[in-house]
C-alpha cells in the first residue's frame, strides 16, 4: 500500500527482454533503495512492483505481460525518468491517499495551462473508470495522488483535470509530461469497494 506521495525521482538504466512476454527494468534509486530489500514493494509510476535484485544504488524488478498491457512501463526505455514511492509503514503519514499500485487502465496527457504558480493538466479518462471519479476526489496519476478539479466529456470521451503545485510539477514526471504522453492511472478504490457492496444490496 501506497499514499501517492514520490519520495525520489530515479531513471530507467536497462530493459532486459524476458520468455514469455516479460521485461526486467533495472533502476537507478539511491534513496529508496537504501532500506530496501529483495522482495520488497516499491512502486514504479503507480505500479507496485518487487525487488528482484539490488545493485549500488540500483534495484532491478520484473514486468509481467499483464502489467505492461495495462500500464505505460510497456514504453519505458533507458533514460526514461520515473516516479518512485516506498510503501507505507503503520508510523508513516497518510499525506496523500491509499494506493494500491494496481493501475486500472492508462489516460492521454491532452493538453496543459501554465499560471504563474501552477499548471491545470487535462487527461482523458476511459470510460469503464470514468464513473469513479469526481470533483474534489483522489486519483493516482503516475502514482501521484492529485485532487481532481474537474470532470467531463466530448466528442473524444471523458476526461478529468488536476493542478499541479510547483512542488510537484519540481518533484515529479509530471513536471516534463507532454500532450500525447499515456498517463498510469489508478482510481480510488474506495470507491470501487463500495459500487461492489451497492450490487450486492444493502445488508446482503
Amino acid at each position: 500500500m501506497f499514499t501517492g506521495i514520490v519520495e525520489e525521482l530515479g531513471e530507467v538504466v536497462a530493459v532486459t527482454e524476458l520468455p514469455g512476454d516479460a521485461r526486467r527494468l533495472e533502476i537507478a534509486a539511491p534513496s529508496v533503495i537504501v532500506d530496501s530489500g529483495l522482495g520488497d514493494s516499491i512502486a514504479v509510476n503507480g505500479v507496485c512492483l518487487t525487488v528482484a535484485q539490488r545493485g549500488d544504488g540500483t534495484f532491478a524488478a520484473d514486468v509481467m505481460r499483464e502489467t505492461l498491457v495495462r500500464s505505460s512501463l510497456r514504453d519505458v526505455h533507458p533514460g526514461t525518468r520515473v516516479n518512485l514511492e516506498r510503501p507505507v509503514t503503520l508510523a508513516t503519514r497518510l499525506g496523500g491517499h491509499l494506493v494500491q499500485g494496481h493501475v486500472d487502465g492508462t489516460g492521454t496527457l491532452l493538453s496543459r495551462q501554465h499560471a504563474e504558480h501552477w499548471d491545470v493538466v487535462r487527461i482523458s479518462l476511459p470510460a469503464p473508470l470514468a464513473r469513479y471519479v469526481v470533483e474534489k476526489g483522489s486519483i493516482a496519476v503516475d502514482g501521484v495522488s492529485l485532487t481532481v478539479v474537474d470532470t467531463g466529456s466530448d466528442a473524444q470521451g471523458h476526461w478529468f483535470s488536476v493542478s499541479l503545485i510547483p512542488t510537484t510539477l519540481e518533484a515529479t514526471t509530471l513536471g516534463t509530461r507532454e500532450a500525447g504522453d499515456v498517463i498510469n492511472l489508478e482510481v480510488d478504490v474506495i470507491a470501487k469497494y463500495v459500487e461492489r457492496l451497492a450490487e450486492f444490496g444493502v445488508g446482503a
